[in-house]
């Protein structure tokens, strides 16, 4: 178990408690989470450590490691992932100028990501620690799948894109791994970070009880300030940030069936409407956010 004397993010040492969440998918336990006044960021304290962790992904319904369609929400956003799938591509493609190279996917979880660039004839390379999702990722993708650690073998400057879905708030260590992620890309190359945003409108109506806490699992919980600082500490240079308009209805989803135990689903439609409403004005509200940053 893990408890932080320090942010995370930016060492920084006036860290307080600001809620308690619990786990609603595997465990039943409550997580404290912290926040950290110099850089904004969000933590979640007593945190399992690397080699115990594994057991709160033990779920059915964790669909990034099984591909389930169980339920209607699984449903939907099995439908929804088929478009964004084809809009991260097209960003990553405009991103990169055109030009089809080399992509490192890093928490590839079953292969959608990489399977959609490997068949528009990019290169690719997938990292992802659950085994069972490596598997299923290597039958759709063939043999280039490979746990976490092997980033630390590749040579330096080999992709032109390294891709991080909602993927960061998931690294035990964090520094490390972006440096390491730094040095694999070619100098030129573009960083993709999506990660959910704790100042979005529908983090604040569901409070302890909105899903993308996910706790213990998310061991982080950015904010567009804190994750402008954690890029610039380590050598990237942020060029866009994009709203993810979609996930603020499927978070709202999972959120509502948390805090009341049923599925509202109009209710959770209304709330994430009015989320995505708000960050209309303002993107660094959505619910979620892709930060793309450049290797100088």
């Amino acid at each position: 178990m893990t408890k932080f004397d320090h942010c995370p993010v930016c060492s920084g040492t006036d860290i307080h408690e600001v809620l308690k969440v619990k786990d609603f998918s595997v465990s039943g336990n409550t997580f404290p989470v912290f926040q950290c006044n110099q850089c904004t960021a969000r933590f979640t304290q007593d945190i399992p450590g690397e080699t115990e962790i594994g057991a709160y992904y033990q779920s059915e319904d964790y669909i990034s490691h099984t591909d389930t369609k169980k339920g209607l929400i699984n449903k939907l956003y099995h439908v929804v992932r088929a478009r964004t799938l084809k809009d991260k591509r097209k960003m990553v493609e405009q991103v990169n100028g055109g030009v089809k190279g080399s992509i490192l996917d890093y928490g590839c979880g079953t292969g959608a990501f990489i399977h959609e660039m490997q068949s528009a004839g990019w290169k690719i390379t997938g990292l992802e620690p659950d085994l069972r999702a490596r598997e299923l990722a290597r039958k759709l993708n063939g043999s280039n799948i490979f746990p976490p650690d092997y980033i630390s073998s590749i040579p330096g400057e080999q992709f032109d894109i390294i891709t991080l879905w909602h993927v960061l708030e998931h690294v035990h260590r964090l520094h490390p791994t972006l440096k390491h992620l730094n040095r694999a890309l070619k100098r030129g190359g573009s960083i993709f970070i999506a990660v959910p945003n704790y100042t979005s409108d529908d983090a604040k109506a569901y409070g302890p009880a909105w899903a993308a806490w996910d706790v213990p699992r998310h061991l982080y919980h950015f904010s567009p300030d804190s994750m402008k600082k954690l890029l610039a500490a380590n050598g990237f240079t942020l060029k866009a940030i994009h709203p993810m308009w979609f996930d603020s209805f499927y978070v709202s989803m999972l959120s509502e069936k948390y805090r009341t135990g049923k599925n509202n689903h109009l209710r959770a439609f209304l709330k994430g409407l009015n989320s995505n409403i708000t960050a209309i004005g303002n993107k660094e509200r959505c619910s979620s956010l892709i930060y793309v940053a450049i290797k100088e």
